[in-house]
């Protein structure tokens, strides 16, 4: 039976990790971290997920504040409060909560962070160093930073000899994900739904990333025994024989505990790691505009 990575205790490693790093970095320079999250719109689950990061934000005492805009805010009068947290000295982190409304081009909102403020890492300087792997000045997405912690802490950071398969080609996760695993040695297959012989492909990593967003498509017999199995997904679907509704990851987590040597399960997995990451990414914005050696996570 597989090991179950624990994602909230990792998660929470980090955190204390950040709370330790940011009280220091107050003590020697003053600079408090800082981070502004952006919300047009009243979509409930990005109001749920602004929320929580604000409370991890004072949590690790950072200075967290939230702008919530109207639905139907102009793209002018969104750029232009970019522009403000973009000069603003107390502000080390900007996120733009998304999806946002039909009528803005996320890409171009996206673009408008300043690089050293983008703790998402997708402007396209980030994903540019990431590409090239010049990860000491980039800032990594949150989510693939976390499930490369994760693999680390089964591993170790060198993954010289190892296949590694990434199922799904997203910019958020499944691109900076192989970049990653490139970075630490591995020998890297991107897949995805359109991929031919995906099981076969599959069943040859000893690292199995699954980020495509099809629930538990990936089962047993996909999976080498003894690979390690990072589960990206988060998807709701209906219970048996009941009107309410779970959560399941791309994998068929019943089935891959079975041949994994260890797995993330969903929810408690990649989850809890993102927002830490965020978190770590403000932090040591914060530190790189204090001219003070972040820590390394």
């Amino acid at each position: 039976m597989a090991t179950i990575i624990d994602g909230k205790s990792a998660a929470a490693e980090v955190v204390s990790k950040v709370k330790v790093a940011a009280e220091e970095l107050t003590l020697a320079s003053g600079v408090v971290p800082g981070i502004a999250v952006v919300i047009v719109g009243n979509d409930a689950a990005s109001q749920v997920y602004v929320a929580s990061k604000g409370r991890k934000a004072r949590e690790c005492g950072f200075h967290s504040a939230e702008h919530t805009l109207a639905a139907d805010t102009s793209e002018t009068d969104l750029l232009a409060l970019i522009g403000k947290l973009n000069a603003d000295p107390d502000i080390h982190g900007i996120l733009v909560q998304l999806p946002l409304p039909a009528h803005i081009d996320p890409g171009k909102i996206i673009q408008a962070i300043a690089p050293e403020k983008d703790v998402d890492g997708f402007h396209f300087t980030n994903v540019g160093k990431l590409g090239t792997g010049e990860l000491e000045t980039a800032f990594v997405p949150c989510t693939p930073a976390g499930s490369m912690l994760l693999i680390q802490h089964v591993l170790g950071r060198d993954l010289s000899g190892l296949n590694a398969v990434v199922v799904g080609r997203s910019n958020i996760v499944g691109k900076p994900m192989a970049n990653l695993l490139l970075n630490a040695n591995a020998t890297v297959t991107v897949a995805h739904s359109r991929t031919k012989d995906l099981p076969d492909i599959c069943r040859r990593a000893d690292i199995l990333i699954a980020a495509v967003g099809r629930p538990e498509m990936i089962r047993r017999d996909w999976i080498k025994p003894g690979a390690v199995v990072i589960d990206v997904g988060i998807n709701r679907i209906a219970e048996a024989a009941s009107d309410k509704s779970k959560l399941v990851g791309d994998v068929a987590f019943a089935e891959a505990i079975e041949n994994a040597r260890a797995i993330t399960p969903v929810p408690g997995g990649v989850g809890p790691m993102t927002i830490a990451l965020l978190m770590a990414n403000t932090l040591v914005s914060a530190c790189r505009a204090a001219n003070r050696t972040p820590p390394y996570f």
